[in-house]
């Protein structure tokens, strides 16, 4: 035992042979404590005739509404009563009133004018104008439509007024020729004749006066 102590090598030798004995014992341990126990299947057997139904929807529970914020009233406050008694105050004096303007003069009254009369109608004359004109001059027959030997009748409707005076001539029935026409005109117009009369007033008058161009008599 002593000669055994005096080699501390082996000492040593031994205590690290115990010592890896050890650690393989506790890693088979550990080995055998991890191992599963063997793990166990159990199958159902599902019939044909079964019919898969979907789950029942669970009806949603309808939520609470949100109660909305409380606004609180408006306070009215009312003002306390001065204290201090109110003075009345002195009115003031009215003014005195203005003088009354002076009444404009009345406008005079504007004159109202005399109805106008209306014009009378004028009278037909019967027969022909040259019946009641003592001084008519005749038309002269132009000495072109004498060589071209235009001749024919024109008949002219001439208008008078209240002093006997052609006021207005126009061609009622043509010759054919304008010269013959023109030349019936323009010695119509320098006719004057007696007035027509109408319960005793002069009057406006209208008439007819033919006028025939022909070649032998001149």
């Amino acid at each position: 035992m002593f000669n055994f102590l005096q080699r501390p090598e082996r000492v040593i030798g031994l205590l690290l042979v115990l010592v890896l004995h050890g650690v393989v014992l506790y890693g088979l341990w550990r080995y055998r404590a991890d191992i599963a126990p063997e793990k166990v299947v159990f199958l159902t057997m599902v019939t044909p005739n079964a019919v898969h139904q979907p789950p029942r929807a669970e009806p949603r529970q309808p939520q609470p509404a949100k109660a909305l914020p409380h606004t609180p009233e408006p306070v009215h406050l009312q003002p306390e009563p001065s204290a201090s008694p109110a003075v009345a105050m002195p009115a003031a004096p009215a003014a005195p009133a203005a003088p009354a303007a002076p009444a404009a003069p009345a406008a005079p009254a504007t004159p109202v004018a005399p109805a106008m009369q209306e014009p009378a109608q004028p009278v037909t004359l019967p027969g022909e104008l040259s019946v009641n004109c003592p001084e008519r001059t005749p038309p002269s027959y132009p000495a072109l439509s004498q060589r071209l030997g235009e001749q024919g009748r024109v008949v002219l409707r001439v208008e008078l007024d209240e002093d006997g005076r052609v006021s207005g001539a126009a061609v009622k029935t043509h010759s054919g020729f304008i010269r013959l026409d023109e030349a019936a005109l323009s010695a119509v117009k320098t006719w004057h004749c007696k007035p027509a009369r109408r319960n005793g007033l002069t009057v406006p008058a209208v008439a007819l006066q033919p006028f025939s161009f022909t070649l032998e008599d001149r």
